[in-house]
């Protein structure tokens, strides 16, 4: 339904091509953004036929929807599929769930997000064998032989790791596995997996993509029909659909992408570049930082870093006051959206992290604004 290579924009700029993603040929007197299609059913007179039948299958609002993040993924790409799923973990669920059968064995990474070990349990009660190794140095190459599906999350969240997926996807194409790209931290904008040589781009648009913490969504995009027509069937099947408004509000949100995503990578390396002034803070970890342990690799295959910046306070007791003196950041989990937010990540115990460990993630604030709130917040936590 979602072929990136059809009503694509036609300039090739990121904000271009954000602004027009996805939108419909113009009718006279009809908006330029279809307002969302709420049904649960459609007219079907006579033998079944046509796109549209029941809403668990299809959905006007979520077909611009996919049509316009499969632009952005894979833009000028022909036999480009895009799903939207109802988060984005049901996004992940479905790629993990469709591909992979009892005696198969997986590749996820060890310092992914929290929720994969919860995947894990659950595969392995299927029969699958799950095999983890960190991201950072490309070291799931060395648990790779044998494996139908490689599991990519670069950077890493809440790490900030990177890998080279160019590289791990040729060896993993060589053994015969499938390769999938967490793409969420990087956006599509950021990264595209697919030019990397990756089968599937996987990502949560709750964060960034969509950017106003107000929509719970997930996507999948691939280029193998076969393996994309079992994603699909496994939503059919789970019923991990979207609705309307959330996909309407995702595709509006669209357009100020490239806009809201510039922003808060500058900022980001603005504020990174303070905090490593800092003695009380270690670990200070940004992709794009250039003495970052991920910056060469980063650097080849990313064109914009991201918002999130992470760093270790001396103790629990040091970060979690200052989170308290923060004014301008919300503490809140999730990342990416337009007001700044950030938490003591080790509060959910899930990640291997210290526990003065801050995911930070910069919103759209004047920078001098955000750097100063964090660097008075440092001050005032030291008392």
């Amino acid at each position: 339904m979602s072929d990136s290579a059809e009503g694509g924009p036609s300039g090739d700029g990121d904000g271009t091509r954000a602004v027009r993603a996805g939108l419909p040929e113009p009718v006279k007197n009809e908006p330029t953004l279809p307002g969302p299609v709420f049904a649960a059913h459609f007219h079907l007179p006579g033998e079944v036929g046509g796109p549209y039948t029941y809403g668990r299958d299809e959905n006007p609002t979520w077909t611009l929807l996919e049509r316009a993040i499969g632009e952005l993924e894979a833009p000028r790409q022909a036999g480009v599929e895009t799903l939207v799923f109802a988060s984005g973990m049901a996004a992940v669920s479905s790629v993990l769930f469709s591909q992979l059968r009892a005696g198969d064995a997986v590749v996820l990474p060890s310092d992914g997000y929290q929720a994969l070990p919860l995947v894990r349990a659950q595969l392995e009660a299927y029969g699958i064998e799950v095999r983890t190794a960190p991201t950072g140095q490309d070291a799931q190459l060395d648990v790779l032989d044998g494996a139908g599906l490689l599991w990519l999350e670069t950077p890493s969240n809440p790490g900030l790791d990177v890998c080279d997926v160019r590289r791990l996807a040729e060896a993993a194409h060589a053994r015969g596995a499938l390769v999938a790209v967490d793409n969420t931290l990087a956006t599509p904008l950021g990264q595209r997996p697919l030019d990397l040589g990756a089968d599937f781009a996987v990502a949560s648009g709750t964060k960034q993509l969509t950017g106003h913490g107000d929509v719970l969504l997930g996507y999948v995009v691939g280029r193998d029909a076969e393996a994309m027509a079992a994603v699909r069937r496994w939503r059919k099947i789970v019923g991990a659909i979207p609705g309307p408004m959330e996909a309407w509000l995702a595709h509006r949100s669209l357009a100020t992408l490239q806009l809201r995503v510039d922003r808060q990578c500058a900022t980001a390396l603005t504020l990174a570049e303070a905090l490593r002034a800092r003695p009380e803070v270690t670990g200070l970890r940004y992709p794009g930082l250039p003495d970052d342990p991920s910056h060469k690799i980063a650097s080849q295959q990313m064109r914009r870093y991201g918002c999130v910046v992470s760093f270790t306070l001396p103790t629990r007791a040091r970060a979690e006051r200052f989170l308290d003196a923060l004014r301008l950041v919300d503490d809140a989990t999730s990342f990416g959206g337009v007001r700044s937010t950030a938490e003591r990540r080790g509060r959910w115990g899930g990640d291997a992290v210290p526990e003065g460990f801050i995911r930070f993630s910069v919103g759209a604030e004047d920078p001098e604004d955000l750097v100063a709130d964090v660097l008075r917040a440092l001050e005032e936590s030291a008392r």
